[in-house]
């Protein structure tokens, strides 16, 4: 009979890069610790009846062991997180990473820690966000004008589409498939790999390739479980999650690649934004940053990309 039961809970089907490196962990932590452990996948808390935001009181309650979610959900608890969601910050996934992996991830995760029930025990790839529509091709924030964008429960995200034009409809990711199909909005915002996985493509035609934000995927662990496991198995759970993590971003690296290839089969049009055109997106969020940046410390800066 095993000693430790295990649930990792996600919201994503079976081919997710999420949930995809649940499986490289669960295989890492059957071949170390055996027997002694339980775990349970939990593909798709939505197809349970549940949204998908569910998952934050669901790991604080220790209801599941440990969960993925996009970061942003979490800047009302730990407002450094929002630096993440400052529009155009970021250019490539070496600097994101160099972000979630240096001082600034790491004084989140101490935060959280300090404020929650949960943990921030990992730090995923949740891919470069870019816009897609059914209305007509993006190709300046005049093109946002009128049209209704689903978007994450964030303040800061929510601010920043409004300067591009568009207007902030915030749906959980559960309502966010049929919201594109029924023309409850125009337009949405995601990884291409979620654009592709839900289906969103099939409604939206045109995919512009802003990578507006990175988005960063935290895994939480319940912290009472995580705290109160011997140390052997919490050694092994971490090197479960360091191999997982390595594998996700791999994964989500991957994806970005294959799925440009899938839509183009599929007919989208995916439109690359040229410089001169990203420059016009980020001269119209450019107040946003800069109203956003000064309610941070000073200190803070030097955790930011610069140039």
């Amino acid at each position: 009979m095993a000693e430790f039961d295990i649930r990792f809970s996600g919201y994503q089907g079976p081919r997710s890069v999420h949930n995809r490196a649940v499986g490289v962990f669960a295989e890492s932590i059957s071949g170390a610790l055996g027997g002694r452990v339980n775990l349970e996948h939990v593909l798709n808390i939505t197809e349970q009846g549940h949204k998908a935001a569910d998952l934050l009181e669901m790991v604080a309650t220790g209801e599941t062991t440990l969960c993925y979610f996009s970061s942003s959900y979490l800047a009302g608890k730990v407002p450094e997180v929002a630096l993440f969601d400052l529009p155009f910050l970021i250019r490539d996934r070496s600097q994101g990473h160099a972000m979630l992996d240096g001082p600034l991830g790491r004084l989140i995760i101490e935060k959280m820690a300090e404020v929650a029930d949960y943990r921030i025990v990992a730090w995923w790839d949740n891919g470069f966000r870019h816009f897609s529509n059914g209305v007509r091709p993006i190709r300046t924030p005049g093109d946002c004008e009128g049209l209704k964008i689903r978007t994450l429960f964030s303040e800061l995200q929510q601010e920043s589409f409004a300067a591009m034009g568009f207007t902030p409809v915030p749906l959980d990711v559960a309502e966010l498939p049929g919201a594109c199909a029924d023309g409850t909005v125009d337009a949405q915002e995601n990884p291409l790999t979620n654009t592709f996985n839900f289906a969103i493509h099939e409604h939206h035609h045109w995919i512009t390739r802003s990578g507006h934000f990175f988005g960063p995927c935290v895994v939480l662990a319940h912290k009472a479980t995580w705290d109160g496991w011997p140390s052997d198995v919490r050694d092994a759970v971490k090197s479960a999650l360091s191999q997982a993590t390595a594998a996700q971003r791999s994964f989500a690296a991957q994806d970005d690649k294959e799925i440009v290839a899938k839509l183009e089969a599929a007919g989208n049009e995916i439109i690359d934004l040229s410089e001169d055109e990203r420059s016009d997106f980020m001269a119209a969020v450019a107040q946003v940053v800069e109203r956003n940046l000064a309610s941070f410390r000073d200190e803070l800066f030097e955790y930011l990309p610069k140039g």
